[in-house]
């Protein structure tokens, strides 16, 4: 070890180096297509998901080429000098985060503390995770959900960045320690390589039909693969292996087209609301980018001459600017314009103009604030702005004073932001007065683990029954199952129907709603009308056990199904399934929330997903019309 001063020190690894390591080409083509793809994935998951519903995997893909690039900067590195300088190779991944972040971050909290309240609900964590790259395990900590938010959370795209800047932080010493105790290379990839599949595993055991996902997804344990992956390919690319071989030459094109290819079916096929991902999806994605970017790395792939085209680079080059703000520009825009209906011609030019201002401002980060640091330095720069302050034009004036005034009211928003947004309060309290009413209430789901109902019905098309009650029920004739939308409009259910028997919970799913009804039937507690409302949080998986469920009612009960409006990728799909098993059953009617609500998505929360108090009336006439309706029908 050499002791370099009382401001860090320098690690000697002197052996076990490869020369080679030096011999491999600074500049690997390809590897900003590979940025660009994986922004893109995400750019157009988060913009509509319905497009490209696996888009999150581009988060994935960012792990894989992080973990091989540093890898690859640390062994050359220590094959030049026979050192690592850990206060040098720190200041540079901070020199290369930490302003376009920090710049994000204070710009980020002060417009949504001028546009909404409901945007800067637990602003005060966030900030801090982002700060000092801890976002994901405060998260988990705080019990926040990624797949079932309440509440827009300004800064969860975040999670991934403080994941890697963890692995930046970490992985040198271990990196460092390996040379000490691993001479041999091989033994080294083979490490990295158990804990890339212990980690997958990890993720997989930590997931559950049912359960919500976000401490497998969020947690830098279980999604440590990618990086590992990368990490692998960087340790067997430091010395003589396949990657020379005339063999992997001729098969390199063939792999490259497949790899690509399987990463592209996985965006397009992979949901994040199933629960393959989380087993073995994620992993197989992570494991054909490592064969994509060793496909890349020989530098002969007859596709580079169109990977590294200058629009492809550009897009590349400023990724990280682009993660970083899309999120926040995106929620924005949404609170600006709450009223305008998905898919129609003044969404589409909201969506347009977020993106225009996203790469806008990705493109001023990278050349004026993220290149100057990177090469020059903070001190240097920050000499420069302060002479561009003092002798510059009334343009360097303007930009200091905005970001001064952003300064300013950063810990002024994390000062007054709420605690919990309006509709995570509107649930507790409704959830509140249903534990009061019915403090034993709540039934556990008998499903498998892949979440699919265990009884699928097989029972014949089912008749109207001639003993069936075809007037309109009142609320002392109807019982209610549901989840977070039942909540939400408890008041307004109740003023239409009184007396009605309720039984709902936030998050609630179809396998728990099944063995709900099956319990209350088994006890002869279900009323001649019924009404079942889920599928908001995890859709259906199982068209049979929808069917069980009807079946079990059987035809002497008016049921009204209620369907689903939000953000998720299958609500189209959820919904038409409803429309196709109920149209099958003459006492079952669907009432039409999706449409009522599309029409009027200005008495939406700040979720877009959860109705204010006149969206909770509109949800209740829904429902009452419904049952009008399926009346007139029977007689």
């Amino acid at each position: 070890m050499v002791m370099p001063g009382a401001y860090g020190f320098v690690m000697a690894v002197t052996r076990h180096c490869e020369n080679l390591a030096l011999r491999r080409p600074r500049h690997i083509p390809g590897l900003d297509a590979l940025r660009a793809l994986a922004i893109t994935a995400v750019l157009i998951y988060h913009l509509r998901p319905a497009t490209l519903t696996g888009g999150f995997i581009g988060v994935d893909v960012f792990f894989v080429v992080s973990g091989f690039l540093i890898t690859t900067l640390l062994i050359r590195e220590v094959a030049k000098s026979g050192r690592i300088n850990l206060p040098q190779f720190w200041l540079r991944r901070a020199r290369r985060l930490f302003p376009a972040l920090f710049v994000c971050v204070v710009t980020s909290v002060s417009v949504a503390l001028l546009v909404s309240s409901q945007l800067l609900v637990g602003i005060g964590r966030q900030t801090l995770g982002a700060l000092t790259f801890s976002n994901n395990w405060l998260e988990i900590f705080a019990g926040s959900s990624y797949f079932a938010r309440t509440s827009p959370q300004l800064f969860v795209n975040f999670w991934s960045l403080a994941v890697e800047e963890q692995f930046y932080l970490i992985w040198p010493l271990i990196f460092g320690l390996l040379l000490a105790i691993l001479p041999n290379v091989r033994k080294r990839m083979g490490l990295v390589l158990a804990i890339a599949v212990v980690s997958a595993i990890w993720m997989g055991l930590n997931t559950s039909a049912g359960e919500d996902a976000t401490r497998a997804y969020y947690g830098t344990d279980t999604h440590l693969f990618g990086l590992m992956l990368g990490i692998a390919l960087a340790y067997l690319w430091q010395q003589h292996s396949i990657l020379d071989t005339d063999e992997f030459r001729r098969y390199s094109p063939w792999l490259s087209v497949a790899s690509f290819a399987l990463v592209i079916t996985l965006m397009v096929t992979v949901n994040e609301d199933s629960l393959w991902p989380f087993r073995g999806g994620l992993f197989l994605a992570c494991l054909a980018t490592t064969v994509l970017i060793a496909t890349l790395i020989q530098g002969t792939n007859p596709a580079l001459g169109v990977l590294e085209s200058g629009p492809i680079r550009w897009i590349g080059e400023r990724s990280y600017g682009i993660y970083l703000w899309h999120w926040p520009v995106i929620l924005i825009a949404d609170a600006l314009t709450p009223s305008l209906v998905p898919d129609s011609g003044g969404w589409w030019t909201v969506r347009l103009l977020a993106l225009v201002t996203i790469l806008t401002i990705a493109a001023i980060s990278y050349t004026y604030l993220e290149t100057p640091i990177r090469k020059r330095g903070f001190l240097a720069c920050g000499r420069s702005a302060w002479h561009a302050l003092r002798y510059g034009g009334w343009g360097y004036r303007t930009v200091g004073a905005t970001l001064a005034a952003f300064m300013v009211l950063t810990p002024v928003a994390i000062a007054v932001a709420p605690q919990k947004s309006e509709t995570q309060l509107q649930i507790e309290a409704g959830e509140a007065l249903l534990a009061q009413e019915n403090p034993s209430s709540d039934v556990t789901a008998a499903a498998d683990e892949t979440g699919e109902s265990v009884t699928p019905s097989s029972a014949p098309k089912p008749t109207v029954d001639a003993n069936i009650d075809t007037s309109v029920p009142d609320g002392k004739d109807i019982s209610c199952y549901g989840d977070s939308l039942i909540i939400t409009t408890i008041h307004a259910i109740r003023d239409r129907f009184p007396d009605i028997a309720i039984n709902a919970k936030s998050n609630r799913q179809w396998p728990d709603g099944k063995a709900l009804v099956e319990a209350d039937l088994a006890a002869g507690t279900v009323r001649r009308a019924v009404i079942l409302a889920f599928g908001t949080n995890a859709g259906l998986n199982d068209e049979a056990m929808l069917r069980s469920i009807l079946d079990q009612l059987g035809p002497t009960r008016q049921v009204v199904l209620v369907n689903i409006y939000g953000k998720s990728t299958w609500i189209d799909e959820v919904n038409a399934t409803y429309a196709r098993v109920a149209s099958d059953y003459p006492n079952v009617i669907v009432a039409n929330w999706h449409d009522a609500i599309s029409a009027h998505r200005e008495l939406l929360q700040a979720d877009g997903v959860h109705p204010g108090i006149e969206g909770a009336h509109l949800y209740a006439d829904t429902i009452k019309a419904a049952f009008t309706q399926l009346s007139e029908q029977l007689q």
